[in-house]
């Protein structure tokens, strides 16, 4: 698993600080500050850290940590690894432009199966509107006046225009819906070692409950194609940071050798040595070893390990 994302490439855009604005309506987002500066990066090349770290904060969730402290992980995590696309990860293609209208598979967010595009929009641009004209299957965008964004835009040419529409510093993810996305992560990995771990203890309804909340894990996923570098490398086509995630989450919940794991003292997603880690840390099992000592002298009932 680790020499396929150290063989691929695919490429997002982060800037250097994020802000939360509340739209007219009341809907609180994410947007890059005033005069944030974008960085291009490999988000393939920082696996499994973007993956531990998403599932972490989804952890805080479902931990029910309070909100300001849920809020400052998940600004942390956008600083670090950019917006997560949910603007081209919602529709059936990341190039909806090309079409007339936005076709919308099932999903958490949005009911509607199909939308008008520039209402579609209106949803990550609630602030400031971007120089377009859309008529039809035809699109028009200009981009003037600020080099970085003429810049950015020109790194992404060959890319659909809305992956590329959403580096913009305009563009805008409701708070809501990138916090949900963090929780339905750790609940899937959740159920993942939840199924396995209690797998003697639970009933048949109960394993098929598990079975289908995995099952509905998934959703669009990404194409490739091979290069002949100087070996075959593959090329992972995604079109959000979301659907990377999610692609390289897949290839960890699968991977016996360094399986994802949830700490048993701080419920911290981690990748362990063999299948029976139950520690993060040895500083973690040391601190856990003596809380249960401590429920011990207290007559607590002995947890089983």
């Amino acid at each position: 698993m680790k020499n396929l994302f150290e063989q691929s490439r695919s490429h997002w855009v982060r800037y250097d600080h994020y802000e939360l604005k509340t739209a007219k309506n009341g809907k609180r987002y994410i947007t890059p500050g005033k005069d944030a500066k974008p960085e291009v990066y490999n988000p393939l090349k920082v696996v499994p850290h973007i993956v531990l770290d998403a599932l972490n904060v989804g952890m805080l969730m479902m931990g029910r940590k309070p909100a300001a402290e849920v809020e400052r992980a998940v600004l942390e995590f956008v600083t670090r690894y950019g917006l997560l696309g949910l603007m081209t990860a919602l529709p059936t293609t990341p190039a909806f432009m090309d079409y007339e209208a936005v076709y919308l598979p099932k999903n958490h967010f949005l009911k509607e199966e199909s939308m008008d595009t520039d209402r579609y929009l209106a949803l990550f641009y609630p602030f400031d509107q971007l120089d377009l004209v859309k008529r039809g299957m035809e699109s028009a965008w200009k981009v003037s006046g600020d080099r970085t964004m003429v810049a950015l835009t020109m790194t992404f040419m060959d890319e659909p225009m809305a992956k590329t529409m959403s580096f913009q510093r305009q563009y805008a993810e409701p708070y809501d819906w990138v916090a949900q996305q963090f929780k339905d992560w750790a609940f899937t990995l959740t159920t993942s070692i939840l199924y396995y771990q209690d797998y003697r203890l639970i009933d048949q309804d109960t394993r098929e409950l598990y079975q289908k909340a995995m099952a509905a894990f998934g959703g669009i996923a990404p194409s490739y194609h091979i290069e002949l570098l100087d070996k075959p490398t593959i090329y992972w086509d995604f079109h959000s940071l979301l659907l990377g995630i999610q692609m390289m989450f897949s290839f960890m919940l699968v991977d016996e050798e360094h399986p994802l794991r949830l700490c048993k003292n701080c419920q911290k997603a981690f990748l362990g040595s063999h299948v029976n880690t139950t520690f993060c840390s040895l500083q973690c099992k040391n601190q856990y070893n003596v809380h249960k000592s401590r429920g011990k002298a207290k007559g607590k009932p002995e947890e089983n390990e």
